[in-house]
């Protein structure tokens, strides 16, 4: 299987998609499920997606819209024990 360019993008790439066809990427070829979200401002909603088999993680801006865009990944994802704040 073939895994999409943003699966692979650095920090100073930004990979933007329509939001369903970004959502149905990181649940059906990645694997991710939604950890939290969060509102940056009224317009733009903030996502924490992880892949628990590996501990990736990618963290998705969503925009009013329709479009998401990947603006931040990594490695080693540690659930916090903690509720939230």
């Amino acid at each position: 299987m073939t895994l999409p360019a943003f699966v692979y993008a650095k920090m100073s790439d930004i990979s933007c998609d329509d939001s369903a066809r970004m959502t149905a990427t990181l649940t059906e070829v990645m694997g991710a499920e939604r950890q939290g979200t969060g509102l940056r401002d009224p317009e733009t909603m903030l996502e924490i997606w992880v892949t628990r088999r590996n501990g990736e993680w990618v963290i998705v801006q969503n925009y009013a819209n329709g479009t998401s865009c990947i603006v931040a990944m990594g490695e080693h994802w540690e659930a916090s024990v903690t509720g939230p704040a």
